[in-house]
């Protein structure tokens, strides 16, 4: 049986801002939002992270649901969890859990991103999961798959965003300390970019 967080310990991850289940994909599908940059790496453990995720998120998706994982000024020594982590949280996903899950997009990935799942990807996440990952370089691609008012997204991200649109180089790891590249699995589609701030 799993034991449960203490209220002190809830209450701290749920300042992190880190997991929010809110709203609906265009299919009608429930929203598990991700804020990688809130994760700290370096106070959060393995072990109460599960707990947390047991307890509290796995028991809210009975059906089938999205999770938009937002990738944004995460760096390596500050809230990377490590592959170790990344594999021990994903082994504890109920078999359920994991069926139901029809798609991660992956918000803003990098260059060191990329090729990590690209390397890894396929061991790490095992039954299917690794299929399901969809990469999106900008906000105008995830709203081909949800509504903007259906989800929260900070206001740092859309900063980023718009530093992606007004210098594209970025996306290939020319310029800034986070390189953007394409990838494998894209929901990135052709069209002119504009202000993420102008989209209804």
């Amino acid at each position: 049986m799993v034991e449960e967080p203490s209220p002190e310990q809830i209450k701290q991850i749920h300042k992190l801002n880190l997991f929010k289940i809110k709203g609906r994909d265009k299919r009608g599908h429930k929203i598990v939002r991700i804020i990688g940059k809130h994760f700290p790496a370096k106070s959060l453990t393995v072990d109460l992270l599960k707990k947390y995720l047991e307890v509290k998120i796995f028991p809210k998706l009975e059906r089938p649901f999205v999770v938009v994982y937002v990738h944004t000024d995460v760096h390596k020594s500050e809230n990377f969890p490590g592959i170790s982590v990344l594999r021990s949280v994903y082994d504890a996903i109920p078999i359920t859990v994991k069926q139901n899950m029809e798609a991660v997009y992956f918000v803003h990935p990098d260059l060191q991103s990329r090729i990590f799942l690209a390397t890894f990807g396929r061991f790490i996440f095992t039954g299917g999961l690794y299929a399901k990952l969809r990469y999106v370089s900008r906000l105008a691609y995830l709203w081909e798959h949800v509504k903007r008012n259906e989800i929260e997204i900070p206001e740092f991200v859309y900063d980023h965003d718009e530093d992606l649109e007004y210098r594209p180089m970025m996306d290939y790891g020319l310029e800034s300390d986070h390189a953007r590249v394409y990838g494998a699995h894209a929901v990135d589609s052709a069209g002119a970019m504009y202000s993420m701030r102008c989209i209804s």
